[in-house]
């Protein structure tokens, strides 16, 4: 568990990497700071009281975990750490068979990369400051008490839990409504506040960086097994087969988005395959304890091809979703979570049917419930916080600083230092002797102070 929460860890550098690469060389800095600093922020805000938010006991209808119950994960450290000489068992707080505090720090990297997630719909005009507002608030209002509806079980961490783990019943196994759709619906909503980047679309505005981009695509593989093999809680039959259905349906994600690309538009591209592999792994999330090995398969194959052609949406409807965030996250996470009530299986681990597999529409429609009631409470909250961050400290660069870049004006600094190919760096120097107008050969004078930087 220590490992798998490492590798979801790395998914967010990862992430950062993909969205990176995806902007234009002027903001690239901006863009894998907002994913970045969410480790920062995030990760403090949950210790303090976002876990207790998530996993704390119920304090009425399913909806919110007691946020005082474990301020400062107080109640998860307390014991005895170590064996006593007389074989005693270890007495310090469990979920499960794992301690306490190893679930804890693996649910944090999953609120931590669902904020990040939202970044990439804001690229090129989004404010450092105010982002870090929004995603705060965004994280302690509708994250911490859609992870508490999503994974809190009844009697696994406290003794009352969510109500679509537990009252509805929805299979959602590594969070594809709480993290994917979650974020995907923030980041309609963030996008359509902030408004269009200028000259979008008449303006070409392509990757700048798509090695950046494949680099992340494979980071966020890597970590997507710690994602959803982890979350078996345990290195059993559960995870062997998560970490499977995980593999086969981004491979056929990928294959899918680039099948979809050749017919459309006559070339696969790069860009298409990372994506592909992100809209396959997306949609495993919530269905991969569900399905068979070829069900997994169909379902990132499906995603693929529906998420190469929902990225197109932004244009027919004008919203600017600069990285494709609703596109592939949104409608990814969507489509996993419905396909769940089509291709489960009782013979997987979660032990139910499927209409293609004999259940019926029971399945289905508490999918449709579940993802339906995250997407409009994500939605509408998210709404909401822009508008007051907006209002309060305002959230877009001025159209002097978006024409010259997020990184110059929110962090001085510049991603790509060209300085040194244009003065200085030895290009016009050399060891040869400087020939003086008399003719006289003299070696060249270097100064005690000079360095490579001067």
């Amino acid at each position: 568990m220590l490992a798998s929460a490492a590798l979801v860890l790395l998914m967010t550098p990862g992430l950062a990497f993909f969205y990176g690469g995806m902007t234009r060389s002027k903001s690239v800095l901006n863009m894998m700071m907002m994913s970045m600093s969410a480790l920062g922020l995030i990760g403090v805000l949950w210790v303090l009281f976002g876990y207790s938010m998530a996993f704390g006991n119920d304090v009425g209808l399913g909806l919110l975990g007691n946020p005082f119950e474990h301020l400062g994960l107080s109640g998860l450290f307390g014991g005895q750490y170590l064996e006593g000489d007389a074989g005693e068992a270890v007495s310090i707080p469990l979920v499960g068979t794992i301690p306490a505090t190893v679930f804890a720090a693996f649910q944090a990297m999953f609120a931590i990369i669902t904020v990040a997630l939202i970044s990439g719909a804001a690229a090129d005009r989004l404010r450092f400051g105010p982002w870090l507002a929004f995603a705060g608030v965004w994280a302690t209002v509708v994250y911490f008490p859609v992870a508490h509806w999503v994974f809190s079980f009844d009697g696994v961490t406290a003794e009352t839990g969510g109500w679509i783990a537990n009252n509805l019943a929805a299979i959602d196994f590594a969070g594809g409504t709480a993290v994917h759709i979650n974020s995907g619906a923030a980041a309609l909503a963030l996008c359509l506040v902030l408004g269009k980047r200028r000259g979008w679309p008449r303006e070409p505005m392509r990757p700048h960086n798509l090695t950046l981009v494949m680099l992340g695509s494979g980071l966020l593989w890597f970590g997507w097994f710690g994602f959803n093999a982890g979350s078996a809680v345990a290195a059993d039959g559960v995870a062997g087969i998560t970490f499977v259905n995980t593999l086969v349906a981004t491979s056929a994600g990928m294959l899918g988005w680039l099948l979809t690309e050749r017919i459309r538009d006559g070339k696969p591209t790069s860009l298409g395959a990372a994506s592909g592999v992100v809209a396959g792994l997306v949609a495993i999330t919530p269905s991969c304890s569900s399905v068979s090995p070829v069900g997994a398969i169909a379902v990132g194959a499906i995603a693929g091809i529906v998420c190469a052609l929902a990225v197109g949406l932004k244009f027919r409807f004008g919203f600017d979703d600069s990285l494709d965030v609703v596109g592939v996250h949104l409608v990814g996470g969507m489509a996993g979570t419905l396909l769940v009530g089509l291709f489960a299986t009782e013979s997987t681990p979660a032990g139910v049917n499927g209409l293609f597999y004999g259940g019926g529409l029971d399945q289905l429609w508490r999918q449709a419930v579940g993802a339906f009631a995250v997407l409009i409470y994500s939605f509408v909250l998210s709404i909401v916080i822009a508008y007051i961050v907006k209002a309060i400290f305002g959230l877009r660069a001025t159209d002097e600083n978006e024409v010259g870049g997020m990184d110059e004006s929110e962090h001085a600094e510049s991603a790509y230092d060209f300085s040194t190919l244009r003065v200085g760096g030895g290009l016009g120097s050399s060891n040869r002797p400087i020939v003086t107008p008399g003719g006289t050969a003299r070696e060249p004078q270097v100064t005690a102070t000079t360095s490579k930087e001067g």
